[in-house]
């Protein structure tokens, strides 16, 4: 599911967005790690931002490439060392609000 705000920006902002979309492209293809580590960083990096709209879109994209539910659960939980532990438990929230939304308990 593509936020409406992301494709409103689409709407009005094409050229940028197919630049953006480029860009995020040859990030992924510029180095070794598979679609499937790539998502996992790309959560672990929004986990560590607390942006919540990421973590929710990271999560989405990283049970398309192929993880697992556990998977996301596990990047929240080693999160807790750096980011700390109530940090950690909103941004598990995140992964739950995702998991709950798609029924993987």
């Amino acid at each position: 599911m593509i936020p409406k705000s992301y494709r409103k920006m689409h709407d009005e902002y094409p050229q940028y967005m197919q630049a953006y979309e480029a860009f995020g492209k040859a990030a992924k293809e510029a180095g070794p790690l598979s679609e499937r580590e790539v998502a996992l960083v790309k959560l672990a990096i929004s986990i560590g931002s607390a942006l919540e709209g990421a973590t929710h879109s990271h999560c989405r994209k990283a049970l398309e490439a192929g993880c697992t539910p556990e998977d996301l659960r596990h990047v929240a939980m080693v999160s807790a060392p750096t980011i700390g532990f109530p940090t950690m438990m909103r941004a598990r929230s995140w992964v739950e609000d995702v998991l709950t939304k798609r029924e993987y308990q």
